[in-house]
């Protein structure tokens, strides 16, 4: 088990906690994280997009000219795809990306992350990740002090709505709960910043 520094939100060191290799020291599997990022970002997708076929433009209704005898090739509807104001062939009608993978690759793929990360040296301890008034300030002179970067993860033991409220309006700062890990956030921040009880709380899920 490795150990790590904790930190107040000032930045001091007040302790040192072990986390469990089973959770935080794997060798990451890069299989298992590239399937989840790519399911994740497709989940993402709204599938909104959409297209008018033929029967769906307006116009259309008479034939443009006889079937035969004009020298021209025979034409049913100015409303066909290869006609300007047509409608479109074989474009886009809404649908859903939705996926799914499966439970042992998508856990394998949050322990590759928060092992990277822990690895790297980009993961923050602190004891306890409160506020307490709804103070964006607060949450500022935290991050300043514990080092944090241009991009991190917040992760607390539980959902903080005065915590989540302070950080929502910093750029590059996203807050979520030990219960709502995902591989594709942890590795889109620079920092990985976690409260004691985060992290006892995704051993004892994740381990």
């Amino acid at each position: 088990m490795a150990k790590f520094d904790v930190v107040d939100m000032n930045g001091k060191k007040v302790s040192t906690i072990e986390l469990s290799d089973a959770v935080f020291g794997i060798t990451p599997n890069e299989n298992a994280v590239h399937t989840a990022v790519v399911n994740y970002l497709a989940n993402q997708r709204q599938g909104t997009q959409s297209t008018k076929i033929r029967m769906e433009v307006s116009g259309g209704g008479k034939k443009p000219w006889r079937q035969k005898g004009t020298g021209h090739a025979r034409q049913g509807s100015t409303r066909a795809p290869q006609w300007t104001h047509g409608g479109v062939a074989l474009g886009p009608k809404p649908r859903s990306y939705n996926y799914h993978i499966n439970d042992k690759v998508k856990r394998l793929a949050v322990l590759s992350a928060l092992s990277d990360k822990a690895v790297s040296g980009n993961l923050i301890v602190v004891d306890k990740l409160a506020v307490e008034d709804y103070k964006t300030k607060t949450v500022v002179d935290m991050l300043s002090a514990v080092k944090a970067g241009k991009k991190n993860l917040v992760v607390n033991d539980a959902v903080d709505a005065k915590f989540v409220k302070s950080a929502a309006n910093i750029p590059g700062v996203k807050t979520t709960f030990a219960g709502s890990v995902n591989t594709y956030d942890v590795l889109n921040a620079d920092k990985l910043i976690l409260s004691v009880d985060a992290a006892k709380k995704l051993e004892e899920v994740l381990g």
